[in-house]
């Protein structure tokens, strides 16, 4: 049995997990989603880092208007608007 399972509101912490937000300037749902994962990298202690999409002309290429996109440890995990129900449960997986 897990130390974690005896105590359920204990959550655990994902530091290894390193989250990149590409963004870019004047994005309303951009924003949305950065406070939303400020929210949880404070309960979860993951990595978080934010990179601008048009500082990098091959990431706005490949970006475009689908930002923001969310990465965990390099792999897409969303487009667009954020489900915060589906961010907690990947939390909760480890990513």
């Amino acid at each position: 049995m897990s130390w974690f399972s005896l105590f359920p509101w204990r959550k655990k912490r994902r530091s290894a997990l390193h989250v990149v937000h590409y963004t870019r300037s004047g994005c309303h749902l951009c924003d949305d989603a950065w406070t939303l994962l400020q929210r949880y990298q404070a309960e979860y202690g993951f990595r978080l880092e934010a990179v601008d999409v048009d500082r990098d002309a091959h990431l706005a290429a490949e970006y475009g208007d689908s930002v923001p996109v969310i990465t965990f440890n390099g792999k897409v995990r969303f487009r667009g608007r954020v489900n915060e129900v589906l961010l907690k449960r990947l939390l909760d997986s480890g990513g």
